[in-house]
């Protein structure tokens, strides 16, 4: 056996460390018990027994705590009191109290509050990616499974799930105790339960009972969403059973909505958690939302076979558990029917959101170094959530469907309850293809950035005589992006499709040569290939006639993307154009995604003089077309967009009547949630209603979790500068940043495009906390602190804090120096793009 040199006791996790534990510990197994008081301020006494199998006990044991040392109250090891050491994160055992073959750790503690995200009436775990170790010492790695048996003792109104069935309780005068059994063998970060005053539900489908945990009181929203919740996750099971030839794989299947999660799920085996907002809609939720409910859960029950049952062997292939449930979720929406067009719900949900990252200066690769596991949640991001899907998908294409079934049906088999990385994967599906996938995968997988692609299009007498296709990276390298897409000729009755194979720099297309020279060509109308493709500036004028939706959203994403590149559109072009399809797009997912691109234009990329000239007009044109539009989807989705943009006096007076009389746009629904989202829009404009519009509104809540989160963001809704500058510094605070969800909420209150003159001085600070935030916040908290902090900004005084920042940092984390960097990129190509403009004028 292989022993590692030194094992140096350092914060986090060390991937050195992480191997050695591997090559040593077997069959582990944790007993657990919390005693939760009702007050959320009180501490939480613990105790767990932890059993292992050593295979050599030459070096200290390092067991992972990021807590305090007075945490800590008694270790025994194997039967023996002994001195609690404790260094750097960890509770080290001498090999001296240790054993070759089983061991065991008795150990007495306080329970870290990092990750039991607390609240007055109840709490819940979340341990992705090395949180487990806030909470309780653990070996906090996701190739060390083991088994879990937890016992809680809680206030007797409390109800509580985790990963196994509830085997016993007992009650006594103020508390009861439950008794969980055992679970499944399951990586550390999977452990998790939840508890508190939630109402407990449960439905059985095919013989399955599926038991859901909520706090909702909308009883209409409970109404309509009780059966498509307990049906969607019955279809989900089914699918994955069938596609994968393997049945669930774990005990039990449970979940639990809670309110302002910080995501909208994370995948404990047996006991999901979700946002409680995406799962209850109401009558008057869009398509959109349900699509991204369907996809939700979808994900997540995909997760108990990709990442649950088979898991990464270390976080840097955390993508891969990520790639496998959403591409599982899109299979399952197309099969069960929760979308009417596939197609189009891929293009719209993936690959905007991908290419804002990839064609960043802060660009990274789909899978990514990652020595420490304390720096785990930098690796998440757009990238892996939708790039992958992107990629996956063009590896079945390249596979062919059956192969590419096969194939994951023998990973799924060979590494069951187990762990695999990447390369193992690549290597077991290229057995399944002639394809030399490991060259495919350096540069779609284990490379950042996408293909700038270009075209020659050379004619005689109105023929084309030649059409050449041809690639490079966006930024300026020479590299070859193997992919299939299709260009359209389009002509005045007809369209003719020439799929592309573009596997070189440069390719001339067979298939044109002869035919005449078309009004005009529409790249990647399929939205099949990545990257950044050329726009034909003549099919401007026709967008809005081209039949097929899919090559509408194809179309508009490439507008858009050639706008940001400064090519082709600019950007006071493409408002106008949007504005004028507002009433001519139809499709409602190509609506919502027209909408989002005017509405960054008209805050971004418009200057603020010209927005004013432009205001009265745009809000004109849009409430006109919500007029003219005939479904209520897009009615409502046109004037959450007149919403969002109204400048003028006038339309503020228009939406605050709205608001006060609760009376909606003739065939708009709106809900309580709609109603607070006006005052809050009406709040940050500082209209002159607004003391009393927000003391209404918070009266006219009913939920209490939702009133809460109303009076958090009061503050930096004020029109008050020192209450605002009051807010801010709070967050310095990580206590005051507890609930994520909320914060993030806030800051783009606070950096509105119509508060930003005020709030561009928050910057410096908002980017020192960074690092802090990092380490307390959970995976996503720093990508969304940056966004919702700088992401709407375009002015040269928040270019000049960031360029300062970065300067005065040379050595900074690279990870997060990419994230700001991902996050900044509208503001320094708004930057530019209205200096020319300036120029221009």
């Amino acid at each position: 056996m292989k022993k590692a040199s030194h094992l140096p006791v350092e914060p986090g996790i060390s991937q050195t460390l992480a191997t050695y534990r591997k090559q040593v510990i077997r069959n582990i197994s944790y007993q657990l018990a919390f005693q939760i008081p009702a007050s959320k301020n009180e501490p939480i006494p613990a105790t767990e027994t932890i059993t292992f199998e050593l295979q050599e006990k030459e070096k200290p044991l390092q067991l992972d705590f990021k807590e305090k040392r007075e945490n800590l109250a008694q270790v025994k090891v194997n039967g023996r009191d002994i001195p609690v050491m404790f260094e750097q994160e960890h509770l080290i055992v001498s090999p001296k109290y240790l054993k070759t073959g089983k061991n065991e750790i008795y150990i007495s503690f306080a329970a870290g509050n990092l990750s039991l995200n607390r609240n007055e009436d109840y709490l819940y775990t979340l341990l992705v990616p090395d949180r487990a170790r806030t909470v309780f010492p653990c070996f906090d790695q996701p190739d060390l499974k083991a088994t879990f048996k937890l016992t809680l003792t809680l206030p007797r109104s409390w109800q509580a799930l985790t990963n196994a069935a509830l085997q016993d309780s007992s009650i006594t005068s103020a508390n009861k105790t439950l008794n969980f059994g055992t679970t499944d063998t399951i990586s550390t970060y999977l452990f998790s339960f939840a508890a508190g005053k939630f109402r407990h539900l449960s439905q059985t489908q095919n013989g399955r009972p599926m038991h859901f945990y909520h706090r909702e009181t909308d009883q209409q929203k409970i109404a309509e969403s009780l059966n498509p919740i307990f049906k969607l996750h019955h279809d989900a099971l089914t699918f994955l059973t069938d596609y994968t030839q393997l049945p669930y794989p774990f005990q039990k299947f449970d979940f639990v909505a809670i309110p302002d999660f910080q995501y909208n799920g994370m995948e404990h085996v047996g006991a999901i958690q979700y946002k409680a907002a995406s799962l209850f809609l109401d009558e008057g939720a869009t398509q959109d939302q349900k699509n991204n409910r369907s996809n939700l859960i979808a994900h997540e029950t995909a997760h108990m076979w990709f990442g649950d049952l088979v898991t990464m062997r270390w976080f840097n292939d955390v993508w891969m558990k990520e790639v496998f449930a959403n591409f599982m979720a899109d299979k399952i929406t197309q099969q069960t029917g929760a979308t009417s067009d596939f197609d189009l719900k891929f293009l719209t949900d993936h690959y905007l959101a991908a290419y804002s990252v990839d064609r960043t200066a802060g660009a990274n690769p789909i899978r990514q170094p990652l020595t420490n596991l304390q720096e785990a949640g930098t690796l998440y991001g757009n990238i892996i959530y939708h790039k992958a899907p992107i990629v996956m998908r063009q590896l079945e294409l390249l596979m062919g469907p059956d192969n590419f079934r096969q194939g994951i049906r023998e990973y799924l088999k060979k590494y069951a309850n187990g762990n695999a990385s990447w390369p193992e994967l690549i290597q077991l599906l290229d057995t399944h293809t002639p394809i030399n996938l490991a060259q495919w995968s350096q540069v779609w997988v284990s490379e950042p950035g996408r293909p700038e692609i270009s075209y020659e299009l050379l004619n005689q007498q109105n023929k084309i005589s030649k059409l050449i296709i041809s690639q490079k990276g966006e930024d300026g390298s020479d590299r070859i992006w193997p992919q299939q897409f299709t260009v359209s000729l389009v002509y005045p009755n007809h369209t003719e499709d020439i799929l592309v194979h573009l596997n070189k720099r440069e390719i001339i297309i067979p298939e044109a040569a002869g035919k005449p020279v078309p009004d005009y060509l529409l790249f990647n109308p399929t939205g099949l290939g990545y990257g950044l493709f050329p726009v034909d500036t003549k099919m401007l004028p026709n967008l809005f006639t081209i039949k097929n939706p899919v090559s509408r959203a194809s179309a508009l994403i490439n507008l858009y993307e050639n706008m940001l590149r400064g090519r082709r559109v600019k950007p006071a072009e493409l408002l106008r154009l949007y504005a004028a399809g507002a009433a001519l797009e139809t499709e409602e997912l190509n609506l919502k995604l027209l909408t989002n691109q005017l509405s960054q234009l008209y805050w971004q990329f418009t200057l603020p003089e010209q927005r004013h000239i432009v205001a009265n007009t745009l809000e004109n044109t849009l409430w006109q077309a919500m007029i003219r539009q005939k479904a209520p989807n897009n009615k409502k989705l046109l004037f959450k967009a007149y919403q969002h943009i109204s400048l003028t006096k006038a339309a503020q007076d228009k939406i605050y009547q709205i608001w006060q009389k609760q009376q909606a746009p003739a065939g708009v629904k709106l809900t309580e949630d709609d109603f607070t989202a006006l005052a809050l829009a009406l709040a940050v404009q500082d209209y002159p209603q607004t003391p009393t519009l927000l003391e209404t509104q918070y009266e006219r809540i009913q939920n209490p979790d939702r009133k809460k989160r109303f009076r958090y963001l009061w503050p930096a809704l004020s029109g008050d500068q020192s209450q605002r500058d009051s807010f801010f510094n709070s967050l310095k605070d990580e206590h005051n940043r507890e609930q994520e969800a909320w914060v993030v909420s806030a800051l783009e209150y606070l950096h509105h495009p119509l508060r930003q003159n005020a709030s561009v001085k928050y910057l410096p600070a908002s980017l020192e906390l960074l690092q802090q935030i990092q380490l307390t916040g959970d995976i996503f908290f720093p990508a969304s602190w940056l966004q919702a902090s700088l992401g709407a900004y375009q002015s040269t005084a928040a270019a000049k804090a960031v360029r300062q920042f970065l300067q005065d940092n040379p050595h900074y984390n690279p990870k997060l120096k990419a994230k700001i960097l991902q996050a900044t990129h509208n503001l320094f190509r708004a930057e530019e793009l209205l200096s020319n403009t300036v120029k221009a004028h």
